[in-house]
């Protein structure tokens, strides 16, 4: 237990280190490239200058992101959903060469100003810190799973200064489990992230509200409005980035020169909207304060910034989309205010803008990555405002409901299903969808020729004492299954081919587990043959050495959610 919780502490000091730098080196290139557009005003620099600087920057930023990326294997950046994918497959073992290159790809990125978040590239460098030191301390794949979970715990603390909910974002999104063994060193690794965050490069708090209350107890009503209307926001968002990388696949434009297209895009669109670029970040703040934008600002601020999100994730910019769905959320929370606002006129005093701005964000963001409770515990550990969590909490359970039956679990369960990870149906099927068959197939099978005789057939099975044979043609090619049991009476000289069962089966040598124990279901027999793409037999798998497979593999998690010996 020592073990673990040093690793906790050694992946919490370090991944706040990471964290800081890389939020510290994304403000550094935006004020240098001029993408900060408070800063284009504030330092008077020339109209030319900054025409040139809003549209080059984000497409040659592209460029690099392009040529950063094409060493990938994938021709993507990794996100959270590998991480994901490598925890709830129990694979483990984050490759550190695909993580170097994602996370320079999204400081790059960031950097130029392209419409993405930095909180997804933390998370996944967060988590692949974590497995790298998983790996120095001999883990083994559960440890390792800790160890992932560690570094994004340390992540999310050190870049919202929410520890509480970095152990909870670890466990809700990563894990999916509390287990008893990983909470130890998860909390360790978050509030070792969030007192380094303090000391080392502390950054600035993510809102600024002030106090803030719900005037009236009937408004409830109005959040849980919010949060359906947010469901469909946060699904229509979900939706044009699937869109936009649907357009991106089918173009023919080569991979490299993709983001910098979108990059060249994005650009014209900021000429007229400079707040849609990088992070938004100033721009968030300023929604929380009383009158900084009238509800036509809002509205074509957070349809461009839809826009541009989806166009730079879609076209492969490198970035999350955690930071963006905050902007949009914040936007439409305190449109739905001001119109409400409007409508109701002097008659009805609402509650400050501020709330409903918080609502908004909660309820878009939560369905987008997947976690209500965590980001409900963000607002609460940035405000220290129960009455204005619990305002959030009311949109967010509808808003969490609805998107789940609209879209997904998340966008990155979404991202998953469609690489042929299906997580819906739990851990346990995940795992065995994870796993092939081809570990268990097995060369003990008899196999005959179509000409064999019931007689020969019939001496055959008995000599190698095997109920079962398959029937292949010339080529080798799989016809079907004889059982000896259906051959005993039959005229020794007549074809055994003609007693081939008819509810016969076989399965592809790349079948995952949970495919083949389906087959299997109402299957009669010893085994199974597996046959390649030509038909031609590769071995049999075994009713024993699947349920074998099963068990083992429920025992791995049983250790791992339970602490079991």
């Amino acid at each position: 237990m020592i073990k673990v919780a040093g690793l906790g502490l050694v992946i919490g000091i370090t991944g706040a280190i990471l964290a800081n730098a890389f939020v510290a080196g994304v403000q550094w290139l935006n004020d240098a490239l001029l993408v900060a557009f408070l800063n284009q005003v504030k330092e008077e620099y020339s109209l030319a200058i900054i025409v040139a600087a809003t549209v080059a920057v984000p497409t040659l930023g592209g460029l690099l992101v392009g040529i950063l990326l094409r060493s990938v294997k994938e021709q993507r950046a990794h996100t959270p959903a590998d991480i994901i994918a490598a925890v709830q497959t129990r694979r483990g073992r984050l490759p550190l060469r695909p993580a170097i290159l994602s996370g320079l790809a999204a400081l790059v990125s960031l950097g130029s100003g392209a419409s993405v978040g930095q909180y997804g590239p933390l998370v996944h460098m967060g988590g692949s810190l974590g497995s790298a030191w998983g790996r120095l301390f001999r883990a083994d794949v559960t440890l390792d799973n800790i160890a992932i979970a560690c570094g994004v715990a340390a992540a999310i603390s050190t870049v919202f200064n929410a520890p509480i909910a970095g152990i909870l974002f670890a466990h809700e999104v990563i894990l999916r489990h509390y287990a008893f063994r990983a909470f130890a060193p998860v909390a360790v690794a978050s509030v070792v992230g969030y007192l380094a965050a303090n000391v080392i490069l502390p950054q600035p708090p993510l809102l600024y509200i002030e106090a803030a209350s719900v005037l009236h107890h009937w408004e409830y009503g109005l959040f849980l409005l919010l949060g359906i209307a947010s469901a469909l926001l946060a699904v229509g968002y979900m939706q044009a980035i699937l869109l936009a990388s649907r357009v991106a696949q089918r173009w023919s434009l080569p991979n490299v020169f993709k983001p910098a297209f979108a990059g060249a895009l994005l650009g014209l669109m900021a000429l007229w909207v400079p707040e849609i670029l990088g992070v938004g970040g100033e721009t968030l703040r300023l929604i929380f304060v009383e009158g900084s934008f009238g509800a036509a600002d809002l509205l074509i601020l957070l349809v461009l910034k839809l826009i541009a999100t989806a166009l730079c994730l879609g076209f492969g910019f490198a970035g999350g989309v955690f930071s963006p769905a905050l902007l949009i959320g914040s936007l439409f929370g305190a449109l739905f205010g001001t119109l409400l606002g409007m409508v109701l006129g002097d008659s009805v005093a609402l509650s400050s803008l501020a709330v409903y701005a918080v609502c908004g964000m909660i309820a878009v963001t939560a369905p987008v990555i997947g976690a209500p409770l965590s980001t409900v515990v963000i607002i609460f550990e940035l405000t220290g405002n129960y009455e204005l969590t619990i305002a959030a909490l009311a949109s967010v359970a509808l808003a969490n409901l609805f998107a789940s039956q609209w879209f997904d679990r998340s966008l990155f369960d979404r991202q998953l299903r469609d690489r042929g990870l299906d997580l819906s149906g739990g851990r346990s099927k995940a795992l065995l969808m994870s796993r092939s068959i081809q570990d268990l197939t097995s060369d003990r099978y008899l196999s005959l020729p179509e000409q064999v005789t019931v007689g020969e057939a019939c001496r055959s099975m008995a000599q190698v004492d095997s109920s079962d044979a398959y029937i292949v043609d010339a080529n080798q090619r799989y016809l079907g299954t004889v059982h000896l049991a259906s051959l005993i009476g039959i005229d020794v000289e007549s074809a055994a081919k003609a007693y081939i069962i008819a509810e016969d089966c076989a399965i592809q040598a790349d079948t995952s587990l949970w495919t083949a124990m389906v087959v299997l279901r109402n299957f009669i027999g010893e085994g199974v043959p597996v046959i390649d793409a030509q038909q031609h037999i590769v071995g049999a798998v075994f009713e024993s050495d699947l349920i074998r497979a099963y068990l083992d593999l429920m025992e791995d998690m049983r250790k791992e959610e339970y602490a079991a010996p």
